[in-house]
């Protein structure tokens, strides 16, 4: 049964692959595009993988009028992008045409960090430069019907006026849809019909004048002609002798219903090369025959697993496992976009050479590496026989590639080779903020300005994870050594292994499984398995404690007794004296005693014992921003401990991984 499933799925993929092809072929030629050859990108670049990101994720960055708009990615290898469709045509011709679009642009400019295409009802663009509000105008494309009037004032004297009355009127449009549509008619020649259009991100001004230039332009070569369009980046505009648009309806007709269309000549730009016609075919017949076949596919596919993993269930229950684990086969969807080649990351790192290592941590060990390119990355190797390190890198990869904030690091991609699994971040030269924080040499780099500077931007980065990000996710290892600097020592949230994703409308999770670093786990997650955004803020407030103390949060010693950190903060607090709990370091200089005061009273407030009464990450972002803000009074700290001097003040900070109770050292991952 088993090889039959595995010959089964064989052949899906093989059809599977077949049909992408098939699809990609079937995509329509458009009616004109250009490849801005000035500027190109390499393959594998960060360039073309921001550029396969950002077309992925325009179709859902609809303005609900045709418009979209979306960018990804920083300095040069930033892609900006935007689509818009005819105001006249319905959403699902719109999305069926941008689609078309995003498959068949990067085809045609293959390697060009700017190109444009345009269908008859949709165009695409992208590029490294700024497009919002750029009036560029090195695409000036004529359609003109072939048919010549008989008056060679026919220009001046119907569509001229009518279209400068549509101008006026789409470029007073407002912000969502700058589009106008009419028809005029006189005793000496029949109806005409224009349509104007603008992006909508462009000013009434921009509008208006980008679309006069264009109608001078046209009627100063082809006055003559009885209908036609130009085409421009930003604008553009159309006449025809007969209808064209429906505008009743805002809803383009179908090709079948639709008027005859007299014979029109594409005149391209200067030195612009006409492309050839694209093969006629039915479309609508290929797309049902594949639709069909696909769903009949993947329907085969869903019994065929549903089958495989219920006898696989049945046969572990029957003949429990007693050697190693078989690698499982890795799910990671959508990101294979990000695969490296496993030969080539080994290379970069000198075959993991020891000299490159950065550090180890629970799941493995980190690697510093350059790429052929002269990019350096940093590389984690999960450990071979680590299950648990199979989990966390289906986590991190699928998780950490949809997320993007200047306070999170940057995941480049994976590779997977045999039982190997690598994952390659960006590197940042700084390390991270334990190796400076508790290092007694290193720790006086860090001035307050730095350390609040670190303390807002990880408050920022938990705020995007929990709220402003299209998913919600909990981190639920938050901590010193997962927060790494980059070369401004911006900090930068890393290690999502342990990482949760959760619908927006749901608040809080529970689970058997207990992982994460004791000292930084809040107590209802440590004791029941209950998590929510509340357990991160509990391992923030533990962060900015350690931050204004410069300790570790262990026990300490204070006099004749031992406590731990959150009591003594806690304490000190209480009885006024925050000042004897401050690094030495912060207590020179020009540091704000004031400021270090009230970030340890947040940092109190977020390491509440009960849940609720914690701050979100929303308002403890308010109160670093706004220092005239009241701050609430903090009850006593989860874990407090009343002063003994019966525990070794040596004892080593303790994480363990589950409920069955193993113990190891902590290792900063």
């Amino acid at each position: 049964m088993f090889i039959l499933a595995r010959l089964l799925l064989l052949w899906l993929s093989v059809i599977f692959m077949y049909l992408i092809s098939t699809i990609t072929l079937a995509q329509r030629e458009f009616g004109y595009s250009y490849c801005e050859n000035s500027a190109n990108y390499t393959r594998n670049s960060n360039y073309q993988r921001n550029l396969e990101n950002t077309l992925s994720g325009l179709p859902n960055t609809n303005s609900g009028f045709g418009f979209f708009n979306f960018s990804i990615g920083q300095g040069n290898d930033r892609v900006n992008s935007i689509a818009v469709c005819r105001g006249d045509v319905e959403s699902d011709l719109c999305r069926s045409c941008l689609n078309d679009a995003i498959v068949k642009l990067p085809q045609v400019c293959p390697s060009q960090r700017e190109a444009i295409g345009f269908y008859d009802i949709c165009q695409l663009q992208y590029s490294n430069e700024t497009i919002l509000g750029s009036n560029r105008t090195y695409i000036d494309l004529y359609l003109r019907n072939v048919e010549n009037a008989s008056d060679s004032d026919r220009f001046n004297v119907s569509p001229g006026p009518l279209l400068n009355r549509l101008i006026a009127e789409a470029a007073a449009g407002g912000p969502l849809l700058k589009f106008a549509t009419g028809n005029t008619s006189g005793p000496n020649f029949p109806t005409i019909y224009g349509l104007v259009q603008c992006t909508p991100d462009l000013s009434e001004a921009q509008c208006s004048t980008c679309l006069d230039d264009s109608m001078k332009r046209f009627a100063s070569e082809y006055s003559v002609s009885v209908g036609g369009s130009m085409l421009r980046r930003m604008c553009h505009f159309r006449y025809e002798a007969y209808r064209f648009f429906n505008g009743s309806t805002l809803v383009i007709p179908s090709p079948r219903s639709s008027s005859p269309s007299p014979a029109t000549s594409l005149v391209s730009p200067p030195g612009q090369v006409q492309p050839p016609p694209g093969k006629k075919t039915n479309i609508i017949v290929i797309v049902i025959t594949i639709v069909v076949i696909v769903t009949c596919s993947v329907a085969i596919v869903i019994v065929s697993i549903c089958i495989f993993k219920k006898l696989r269930k049945k046969k572990k229950q029957q003949n429990p496992p007693t050697g190693n684990i078989e690698t499982e086969t890795m799910d990671i969807g959508t990101v294979e976009c990000l695969q490296y080649d496993f030969c080539r990351v080994k290379t970069a790192t000198n075959n993991f050479l020891k000299d490159n290592k950065l550090g180890k941590g629970g799941f493995g060990a980190v690697y510093k590496g350059k790429l052929e390119d002269g990019h350096e990355i940093a590389v984690k190797r999960l450990a071979r026989d680590s299950r648990q390190g199979d989990i966390e890198f289906k986590n991190e990869v699928s998780l950490v590639a949809k997320l993007q904030h200047r306070n999170l690091v940057r995941l480049l991609g994976f590779s997977i080779e045999g039982s190997e699994r690598l994952l390659i971040y960006e590197f940042l030269p700084n390390a991270s903020l334990d190796q400076f924080i508790f290092d007694p040499t290193k720790h006086t780099i860090l001035d307050w300005e730095k350390r609040y500077k670190i303390i807002k931007g990880v408050a920022k980065g938990l705020l995007y994870l929990h709220e402003d990000s299209r998913l919600r996710i909990i981190h639920r290892d938050l901590k010193s050594s997962n927060i790494l600097l980059d070369a401004e020592m911006t900090p930068k949230i890393a290690d999502f292994g342990m990482a949760r994703l959760f619908n927006p409308e749901e608040t809080e999770g529970d689970t058997n499984r207990i992982v994460g670093t004791y000292g930084y786990m809040a107590p209802e997650y440590a004791m029941h398995g209950q998590f929510s955004v509340k357990s991160d803020v509990f391992s923030f407030g533990v962060l900015v404690l350690e931050m204004v103390t410069g300790q570790k949060n262990q026990y300490i010693r204070n006099g004749e007794s031992i406590e731990d950190l959150l009591s003594y903060a806690w304490k000190s607090w209480q009885n006024g004296t925050v000042s004897n709990i401050i690094d030495r370091t912060l207590m020179t200089g020009s540091s704000s005693l004031h400021d270090i005061n009230r970030s340890n009273h947040i940092g109190l407030l977020c390491v509440q014992e009960n849940s609720y009464d914690r701050p979100t990450m929303a308002s403890v972002v308010h109160m670093l921003d706004s220092f005239s803000l009241s701050l609430a009074v903090p009850a006593e700290p989860a874990f407090f401990m009343r002063s003994t001097s019966t525990i070794d003040p040596q004892m080593p900070l303790l994480s363990f991984s589950g409920n069955d109770a193993s113990v190891s050292e902590l290792v900063p991952r």
